[in-house]
């Protein structure tokens, strides 16, 4: 009788402590212009196996509103606290989805653009030297709807985006590469959540698509929580980096 009455005490706390541990955030990923959600297969392994639910969301590279649209009825559906990562374009779209959304705990830049209200990623890339991606795209494609869409060109894929990337898996992301509206370049921020959630931020020293220096700018801007600039790095820091990227998603989910 004392061995029953001590088991089940025992489970109840057990039960009690599983309760009250906290719950880990889902992390949600957005690749950006002239990538997929592939770009995210390096990194996700590492926050699987340690737990997290990852949900990397596809982003239509239309516009920056538009684009928010989607993340932000995403991360709407997520029961408990949500990561918003981005990647290049795609901290322009989180910067924007996140705005109202009280499950969102915090945001993280990965080689990405964090505009301010009124901003544009253009403008931005401008802002700063360094940038020879204009040099790199292909003659825009016109659209039936009167747009454009931008690509780069795969011969010039592994050295603009990715060039501390393996020559053959760049080039398999050149082949895949998804174009972005060229509108969506020209679009001016209308939310800059980072104001209200914290934010940090991890990009490369030799990234050739966003200047570091406009990086370096954007997060002190934003005080960042922590700021981490990998040397030699290219534009594709998760490929390349994904151990370093993993970890400070991580450090996110865990902040207080």
């Amino acid at each position: 009788m004392r061995t029953l009455i001590m088991g089940a005490l025992l489970a109840g706390l057990a039960a009690g402590n599983a309760q009250a541990q906290p719950i880990k955030p889902t992390i949600v990923l957005v690749h950006g212009a002239f990538a997929d959600s592939s770009s995210w297969n390096g990194v996700i392994p590492f926050l699987e196996q340690d737990g997290y639910r990852v949900v990397a969301a596809p982003n239509p590279l239309r516009g920056v509103r538009a684009d928010a649209d989607v993340v932000a009825d995403l991360v709407r559906s997520i029961a408990g606290p949500v990561i918003l990562v981005g990647h290049s374009y795609g901290g322009s779209v989180i910067s924007e989805a996140a705005a109202g959304q009280a499950n969102v705990k915090g945001l993280v830049y990965v080689a990405a653009f964090a505009p301010d209200v009124g901003e544009t990623a253009i403008g931005l890339t401008g802002k700063f030297p360094g940038s020879t991606l204009g040099p790199a795209l292909a003659p825009p494609v016109s659209l039936g709807s009167g747009g454009k869409d931008l690509y780069i060109l795969q011969a010039r894929f592994h050295d603009q985006f990715a060039a501390d990337v393996p020559p053959a898996e760049a080039r398999l992301m050149a082949a895949g590469q998804r174009p972005i509206a060229e509108a969506a370049l020209s679009e001016a921020a209308t939310q800059a959540a980072w104001k209200t959630v914290p934010s940090w931020f991890i990009y490369g020293d030799a990234d050739r698509n966003i200047p570091p220096a406009a990086m370096a700018f954007m997060a002190q801007r934003a005080a960042a929580r922590q700021s981490v600039v990998i040397r030699g790095a290219s534009h594709v820091v998760m490929v390349s980096h994904a151990p370093e990227v993993a970890r400070l998603i991580e450090k996110a989910a865990n902040a207080d």
